[in-house]
């Protein structure tokens, strides 16, 4: 069983950035993949960025250019840093690993954009 909280969602201006993590109880080292999805209220939740293990990162295309995920082994945690953030973005984030075939997901941290 793999827990995952994420963090450093928040109220931000249009254009301005954020970094989430994604902090695992366990070791994400052999993870078959990471990732990042979000819900908008009154919408499905949607893919926003993943990285499988030995494989290409994906982003959505509404996100391409300016978010970017990553992983720090060593600390069991996944990060996703976002930049010219937009209203559009506004969503409660969550975060994903799958380990064994098992997906885990986070509670989510919500993100918004407005002025």
């Amino acid at each position: 069983q793999v827990q995952l909280v994420e963090s450093g969602g928040g109220l931000v201006q249009p254009g301005g950035s954020l970094r989430l993590s994604c902090a695992a109880s366990g070791s994400i080292f052999r993870a078959e993949a990471v990732g990042w999805y979000r819900q908008a209220p009154g919408q499905q939740r949607e893919l926003v960025a993943t990285m499988p293990s030995g494989g290409s990162t994906y982003y959505a295309d509404s996100v391409k250019g300016r978010f970017s995920i990553s992983k720090d082994n060593a600390k069991n945690t996944v990060y996703l840093q976002m930049n010219g953030l937009k209203p559009e973005d506004t969503a409660v984030y969550y975060c994903k690993i799958r380990n064994f075939g098992i997906n885990y997901w986070g509670k989510g941290t919500l993100v918004t954009v407005s002025s």
